[in-house]
């Protein structure tokens, strides 16, 4: 795709505002100190905390994934998100009294407090970088590059090391409070970005009724028999406008959701360095948990500003986003299983003019960058 000047000059502009900040972060006082380096000196008030908590969270595989799923199977996934509202909560006025009353700068140096002895900080140092690696770093990633190959056609190898290069430039030097800062610049570009292809979107396939209704007939020419069962494969689910779906058929059982996904979440929220580091960082604990209540209602966005425009993409190219035929996928993604993966960046690129594209490319390299 060839970008114009205007997209050229938004995600340079990107690029400037970032690492601006990042040297700006550098330079402020008190960097050299533990604190200061690891909770930004103890003063951020509660809005750029909980833009951090929602930056941290909210990375390039959301933008991916959510919309992929939305796409192919509606807003059931939309539970998720709204789990985490009433779980970062459960942070804010349960776990953040314990961690700031014990005046510790990390969850490793708490497990010390609480339990003695080195070997168990030790453990949950490595246990949580492995697991950054595997389940976080590797997908967020894989999907940056998605959307930087289907947007710029770039080699990705040379993308990616060009991201994290920067990444690491602006946080590695600034600290936390570097990272807050750019946290709090990549929300706003995350939330307008988002909000004008919404716009653009429904207003693409008229409006919310029309969507509701296009989305259940949105079925590709060439559909797929599955042999197991003779069912066939394409058609939109009959919930998928149903969020906790029943409990014996469903894709995502409501029980099964409740039950096995909150327990993992509240360490996700509750009990990661990630998160918590970034709560720690408020100057009080009222602070803190003004931050989680930001965060819990920013939370309800995403499935108006990621999972709908994942829906609506299938609305407007059923034949390539929907495609359940192996061959056609495969032409199409270079994946024989689906393409619901590129259900954002199709919609990007198919509906937002010149400029905006820029923005939109900014939006998702914010949230790579945000979440690495």
């Amino acid at each position: 795709m060839e970008l114009s000047t205007g997209d050229v000059a938004a995600v340079v502009l990107y690029f400037l505002l970032v690492l601006g900040i990042g040297l700006w972060s550098m330079m402020r006082p008190n960097r050299d100190t533990v604190e200061g380096y690891f909770l930004a000196g103890k003063h951020m008030f509660w809005l750029p905390v909980g833009a951090s908590l929602f930056a941290s969270n909210i990375g390039s595989e959301h933008f991916i994934g959510l919309a992929g799923t939305g796409a192919a199977s509606g807003i059931g996934v939309a539970a998720f998100e709204f789990n985490a509202l009433v779980l970062l909560q459960l942070l804010g006025f349960i776990f953040l009294p314990v961690f700031i009353a014990s005046k510790v700068r990390t969850l490793p140096e708490y497990m010390v407090k609480r339990f003695g002895g080195r070997r168990i900080s030790m453990y949950l140092s490595v246990l949580s970088m492995i697991l950054y690696i595997f389940t976080k770093i590797s997908v967020d990633l894989y999907s940056g590059a998605l959307f930087i190959q289907q947007a710029l056609q770039w080699n990705l190898y040379l993308s990616i090391f060009a991201i994290l290069t920067l990444t690491l430039v602006c946080t590695v030097g600034g600290g936390l409070a570097a990272v807050i800062y750019i946290d709090v610049l990549q929300v706003a570009i995350m939330l307008g970005g988002s909000s004008v292809l919404l716009y653009l979107g429904l207003e693409k396939v008229g409006g919310w009724e029309e969507l509701k209704v296009k989305y259940m007939t949105s079925v590709p020419n060439i559909t797929y028999v599955n042999p197991n069962d003779n069912g066939t494969c394409g058609l939109p689910r009959e919930d998928s406008w149903t969020i906790l779906r029943e409990p014996f058929h469903s894709d995502m059982p409501w029980p099964g959701f409740l039950l096995g996904q909150t327990p993992a979440s509240i360490w996700y929220w509750c009990a990661d360095q990630m998160m918590v580091q970034k709560a720690l960082a408020a100057k009080s604990l009222s602070d803190a948990q003004g931050a989680t209540i930001l965060t819990g209602w920013i939370k309800t966005l995403p499935m108006f500003l990621i999972i709908i425009p994942g829906m609506m993409s299938r609305v407007l190219y059923p034949d390539t986003v929907g495609c359940v035929d192996p061959e056609v996928c495969q032409a199409f993604c270079n994946n024989p299983v689906s393409c619901s993966n590129t259900a954002y960046p199709a919609i990007v690129l198919g509906i937002m003019p010149e400029g905006l594209r820029g923005v939109m490319i900014a939006v998702m390299l914010a949230a790579l960058m945000s979440d690495l």
